[in-house]
């Protein structure tokens, strides 16, 4: 009786790749949920990562499996973005989630030739171009300053000349 009910209630939205802008020579590989997104020239995007509407991705960017870019998340030219790294647009600040409030979202920007390790958070923030962010750490605030990130919150363990 209850598995009756609930395939009647079941809803599967498939999304898959949906009104995606691509640049020249961009490869994706599926699965993958991409939609309402702009990716420019020379891109990679590997299997199971989504890509949410209003996102914009440069030119010669990676974006490696299991990756997680949400709304309003810009990422400036030459970014390498590893596995399994999460972008968060929505914070809680009224201590519940904002229900699709698009108002309240805030969406990270990343500058030039940014590596991001694996399994990073990125909360909305900036950060500066050639500025290198460690596996696993959770960048809360904004990083100004080009160098090594590492840790939770992410702390500057090294700068980088040039």
């Amino acid at each position: 009786m209850i598995m009756k009910k609930l395939k009647n209630n079941l809803k599967i939205k498939n999304i898959n790749i949906k009104n995606l802008k691509l640049g020249k020579n961009v490869k994706i590989y599926n699965p993958s949920n991409l939609y309402n997104c702009f990716i420019d020239d020379n891109s990679f995007v590997g299997p199971f990562v989504e890509i949410q509407g209003d996102v914009k991705i440069g030119k010669n960017c990676r974006i490696q499996s299991h990756s997680f870019i949400c709304e309003k998340t810009r990422i400036d030219d030459d970014c390498f973005i590893s596995h399994g790294v999460m972008f968060i647009n929505d914070l809680f600040k009224d201590g519940k989630r904002s229900f699709g409030d698009k108002k309240k979202w805030k969406g990270a920007k990343i500058g030039k030739k940014v590596l991001i390790g694996s399994n990073a958070t990125i909360l909305p923030v900036k950060i500066c171009s050639g500025a290198v962010i460690g596996a696993g750490a959770v960048v809360t605030k904004n990083i100004i300053t080009k160098g090594i990130y590492a840790g939770n919150p992410a702390k500057l363990l090294k700068r980088i000349d040039g």
